[in-house]
């Protein structure tokens, strides 16, 4: 329910003018229906989304994926959440490998944290209490990827861009990646990185 009704709120805010203020708030009125809005002006409302300026400052790779063994003991915790939130395991290993070089105590300059560098807003947003506790980073970002997914109609690359640099931020660009010279180094590196563990899975690789 709860990730319906996160989802719903996104999508209204992607009707707002590219101007309005990313904040979305929402209430339920007198009559059980849920109401969004920009701009707070019911004192039911309660602020659900506060979007993350800009890029999370993580470090890319300047030129490709990255060509190292991935920690065997993060492989099953890996696996087992990218299939309860049904993603494709490669991908979410790519994102850890981009996001965090697999480290489970990465930080980035922004505050981004753990294995799938989540914001503090996110991580706070998914139940994550230990953003450094590889299993519940992992599921916390199992899940975002999830619902950014599922919000932009299963588009990899919106959904990638909209995990760096925030939902809104992808909104506010017509749904296309936005303008970061990080956000666009970084759709292309996880994929190149998730084609590189594709092949290194296949037969007689």
């Amino acid at each position: 329910m709860l990730r319906l009704a996160l989802t719903a709120c996104l999508l209204l805010t992607a009707l707002q003018p590219a101007a309005a203020r990313a904040d979305v708030f929402g209430f339920v009125d007198e009559k059980g229906v849920r109401n969004y809005t920009d701009v707070p002006t019911d004192r039911r409302a309660r602020l659900l989304w506060r979007d993350v300026n800009g890029p999370k400052a993580i470090f890319l790779p300047s030129g490709g994926g990255f060509l190292y063994k991935f920690p065997p003991a993060l492989l099953a915790d890996v696996e087992t959440a990218a299939r309860t939130h049904s993603l494709d395991p490669l991908l979410l290993k790519a994102l850890v490998s981009v996001e965090s070089r697999a480290n489970p105590k990465a930080r980035s300059p922004k505050g981004a944290m753990g294995l799938t560098q989540l914001m503090p807003g996110t991580a706070k947003r998914y139940g994550v209490s230990n953003a450094y506790d590889p299993r519940q980073n992992l599921n916390g970002g199992a899940r975002y990827l999830r619902d950014l997914l599922t919000l932009f109609r299963e588009d990899v690359h919106l959904a990638l861009a909209a995990f760096n640099a925030g939902e809104n931020a992808v909104i506010r660009n017509g749904n296309r990646i936005p303008p970061y010279a990080e956000t666009q180094r970084y759709v292309p590196a996880v994929l190149e990185q998730m084609a590189i563990f594709r092949r290194q899975t296949a037969p007689n690789s």
